[in-house]
């Protein structure tokens, strides 16, 4: 009993990982119909953010790893506002273009980030909690598992708020649905859509610092690691689907933690249960076709 407990609450931890890169693919795929090749790299460099704000500050106390949280997710934001502004924004309805630009953009950002921090990872530690374990039902479950599913929560909470209660968010909605007519009221959308970008990209940041905190390192080819899951998540549960995302999320995760403790083969496993949901459901969970 003990190690089904230990795999599913280590598995919803995974979880809130791959919801946090999800969500903003989804969110920037829902709302704006780009897929985002480089949403990894966002990932990668709030990581970084985090992992030298806890270096240079000492990594042993809760206000500084907020302070790291905090960093990951502002530099996430601030590369996804960029990657926008001066990548994305002369591509919209071109499809190819995008994909393109952003598979290009991974690649570099590899290579550079490689360049400025080398290929090897840098191990990071936190408060002494994180590293500890909680007993649950027999289970000792790390610590960390418990803050990574709070914050996927909390994201999950707030990016729904953002959209549904906030002034941006239904300028958002509406230009998504007419975005001439918004244009045509004297409304910026252009600004909606790059903030679009920020929310995701601050997600992925938030993410990379738990990531960092979740396999005890951070290195260059973190975020290309969880951006393949997160696709899969985001597949799964539907393109352009936030509660797809969260549900595909646990799903992959817990399925994955399970297969590779009794089979050895957890990654097989949720490629094959890709297919499984493309063959039955192309539009995927909780999608929608396209009119």
């Amino acid at each position: 009993m003990s190690t089904i407990v230990l795999l599913l609450v280590t598995g919803l931890g995974l979880g809130a990982l791959y919801f946090l890169v999800a969500s903003g693919l989804s969110l920037i795929y829902g709302l704006m119909g780009v897929l985002n090749f480089a949403h990894g790299s966002f990932l990668t460099l709030g990581a970084f953010g985090g992992w030298f704000v806890a270096r240079t500050l000492g990594a042993d106390s809760w206000g500084v790893f907020a302070l790291s949280l905090l960093a990951g997710a502002v530099v996430g934001a601030g590369a996804a506002a960029l990657t926008e502004l001066l990548l994305i924004r002369p591509l919209y309805e071109r499809h190819i273009e995008q994909v393109l630009v952003t598979v290009g953009l991974s690649l570099a950002s590899v290579a550079l980030f490689e360049g400025m921090w080398g290929s090897d990872p840098e191990f990071i530690s936190g408060p002494a909690w994180l590293k500890g374990t909680t007993d649950l039902a027999g289970a000792p479950v790390p610590n960390d598992r418990f803050v990574a599913i709070a914050a996927a929560a909390l994201v999950l909470g707030a990016i729904v708020l953002f959209l549904q209660r906030t002034r941006y968010g239904l300028i958002i909605r509406a230009g998504v649905e007419n975005r001439s007519m918004v244009t045509a009221l004297g409304i910026d959308v252009r600004k909606a859509f790059t903030l679009v970008f920020a929310v995701g990209g601050a997600a992925a940041g938030l993410g990379g610092v738990l990531a960092s905190q979740y396999f005890g390192y951070v290195s260059p080819h973190l975020g290309g690691s969880l951006l393949i899951f997160a696709f899969i998540v985001t597949v799964i549960g539907g393109l352009g689907s936030l509660t797809g995302a969260a549900v595909a999320s646990v799903l992959v995760a817990v399925l994955q933690q399970f297969a590779n403790y009794y089979l050895g083969y957890g990654d097989l496993i949720v490629v094959l249960l890709l297919a499984l949901v493309l063959l039955v459901r192309p539009t995927g969970l909780l999608g929608r076709a396209a009119a």
